[in-house]
């Protein structure tokens, strides 16, 4: 297997933190659902809910739970010392083994366990008790509870790539020694999320999110940001409540799920980064939630969402890009953006009227504006908008490569930073190859001897050469190196990345390159995707000018030396004319300084629909 990825990154698969409730944890689907994660690729660490579990196992012993009325009259399961060893029974006994069984026989390894097992998660104890009885308030200090302050994260990352699913419940291990602490799962969740930057929090319930009134199921709040759910939780909600917004210092996208499911259809999100105006919630959200690629799946399902909210038809397609179409006919505009971001670990916030994130500029911000355009304008008869949020872009471009062959189009905008003044016609195109060697071990002191390392020194230097043979303003650079011995053999691998300048063959770039991998050392290609340009003449340009006329803009026109899904579609479409076009400056693209300012993205919106009228009406 590749030590190396398409892009030569560390970052691991994406991490699903989920708490599902004792009630839920008797609805089959619910496990289904983490099944269909597992195949996807995502790392599952679930926190499993007690309560029916404690019941069940108290039944079965003949013990009575004690309870306790907190001063705001909730019922708090009372937890002295004596009590917690048949607390942690419970949980080891009937709750983690229903989890163990339901998720085995659906053939996924899986490590449950009470979270004080080693240490994983410590909490300190909470200070005593103030409850009501007989009227009056008391203290009671001997209430086994905490509060967590330390969770193991390489202990749990460990676990977390052994096994396909990692179940954690209360109790947890007191920090200053002692009897278990009895915590909150979904603060547990939430605590866990943030220690281990996941990428996705569900708080599983058995309502359809947070009610605005418990007796109405269809009365849910889709969007809250910090402060704004308290005031409508009761009871065990209030917990669910509270262990988000802890979420909410942290990186990942967060939401009330339910009924005892994890499709965050009708959920209650919870935001970070509120938008200062109404026009740039959509953008907000989506740069806030988490799509590296591979993990497209919850923002296309958030989108389809959104566009049939505002009477667009969407879908996810077979390649699980987001399709959404408006119109029909036999003139088809296609306006491509893709879903993923490269890697990121960092909050999305506002300062003013800029929105800082991953995927602001690249290229969140240009799919918006798409989408929002799609839901704003009603095409003339004989035309289909259609706008695609493709997969993949920043690796494989699996998702463009599905476009190009389910989805003609006689004119195409791409959705990457130009700029909302700027029109990119063209892009260099890509040849990523990987270099890879795996021979038998032999001693450094040895004559002729090469290893790995050698072997990928040796290919990589004559790498720009080779490329710069074929045309002066070909760029190359070394995306990653790895070269190691193990045991009886050696096995290095590199991944080169070209720049291929239009007019240059892709396919002699790749002849260049494979030419250089001698003897053990052996040629991939990853990817190879032509340079592309349209010509300022073609209608889809005159229809941008025309807009920037409006507008009062001169533009600037941009030959880019990345590369973009404009590349794929060229692979084999011939004379479709091909456009880039999105707010943002592309410098900031992959840097911890991408952001947006509202006016670019307002303006860019503008431009872009005035130059689909145009299109549409020629």
């Amino acid at each position: 297997m590749p030590a190396l990825g398409e892009v030569a990154s560390s970052r691991e698969a994406a991490l699903y933190v989920v708490k599902l409730g004792s009630a839920t944890l008797l609805h089959s689907q619910v496990f289904d659902e983490l099944l269909e994660l597992s195949r996807r690729g995502a790392r599952l660490l679930v926190i499993a809910g007690g309560a029916a579990g404690i019941a069940e196992h108290y039944r079965r012993t003949g013990r009575e739970i004690r309870t306790l009325v907190s001063r705001n009259g909730d019922e708090i399961r009372y937890c002295p010392p004596s009590e917690m060893r048949h607390i942690v029974a419970a949980y080891e006994e009937v709750t983690l083994p229903l989890v163990e069984e339901e998720l085995t026989r659906r053939g996924l390894s899986v490590f449950a366990a009470v979270a004080r097992t080693g240490a994983l998660v410590k909490a300190t104890v909470n200070g005593p008790l103030r409850v009501r009885e007989d009227g009056r308030t008391r203290l009671v200090r001997d209430h086994r509870a905490g509060t967590v302050s330390s969770v193991d994260v390489p202990r749990l990352t460990g676990l977390l790539s052994t096994f396909d699913v990692v179940c954690l419940s209360p109790p947890v291990a007191d920090a200053e020694g002692g009897t278990p602490l009895n915590v909150d799962a979904d603060v547990l969740a939430a605590e866990a999320a943030l220690a281990l930057d996941a990428d996705h929090l569900r708080l599983v319930t058995g309502t359809a999110g947070l009610l605005t009134d418990p007796a109405d199921p269809a009365s849910s709040l889709r969007h809250l940001t910090e402060g704004e759910g308290r005031r409508y939780a009761k009871g065990r909600m209030r917990q669910k409540v509270r262990a988000a917004e802890i979420a909410l210092r942290g990186t990942s996208d967060t939401a009330i799920t339910g009924p005892h499911t994890l499709s965050a259809a009708g959920a209650t999100w919870f935001w970070r980064a509120p938008a200062p105006a109404p026009d740039l919630d959509l953008l907000a959200r989506t740069v806030e939630l988490s799509s590296v690629s591979r993990d497209e799946r919850e923002i296309a399902e958030f989108l389809a969402e959104w566009c049939a909210d505002h009477g667009v038809k969407a879908e996810i397609d077979a390649a699980n890009n987001l399709v959404a179409t408006k119109g029909a006919g036999s003139r088809r505009l296609l306006m491509l953006g893709h879903l993923d971001t490269v890697p990121h670990r960092w909050p999305v916030r506002w300062d003013g009227e800029v929105l800082s994130g991953r995927g602001s500029v690249d290229a969140k911000g240009s799919l918006v504006t798409y989408l929002q355009t799609l839901a704003s304008y009603d095409p003339p008869e004989g035309v289909e908008l259609r706008v695609v949020g493709a997969v993949e872009e920043e690796i494989t471009g699996a998702g463009a490569f599905h476009v190009r062959d389910a989805y003609p189009a006689d004119a195409v905008v791409v959705g990457e930073p130009s700029g909302a003044e700027a029109l990119t016609l063209g892009y260099y195109g890509l040849v990523k190859v990987r270099f890879s060697v795996r021979e038998p071990t032999g001693h450094t002191a040895g004559e002729g001897v090469r290893t790995a390392g050698d072997r990928m020194v040796d290919v990589l230097s004559k790498v720009p050469a080779a490329v710069a043979a074929l045309h002066p303003d070909a760029l190359t650079a070394v995306l990653g190196v790895s070269a190691l011995n193990q045991g009886d053999t050696q096995s290095g691998e590199a991944v080169v990345d070209v720049r291929v300048p239009p007019g240059l063959d892709p396919d002699e770039t790749v002849a260049a390159l494979r030419a250089l991998a001698s003897g053990p050392v052996r040629a991939d290609v990853l990817r190879a995707t032509p340079g592309v340009t349209t010509r300022r003449t073609s209608p889809l340009v005159k229809a941008f000018q025309r807009a920037f006329s409006e507008e009062g803009v001169t533009p600037r026109y941009l030959m880019k030396k990345g590369s973009s899904d404009m590349n794929t579609l060229a692979t084999t479409w011939r004379g479709v004319p091909m456009v880039a076009y999105g707010p943002g400056d592309a410098r900031l693209d992959h840097t911890p300084d991408e952001h947006l300012h509202a006016d670019e993205f307002r303006r860019a919106q503008r431009l872009l629909t005035a130059a689909v009228r145009e299109w549409s009406s020629m």
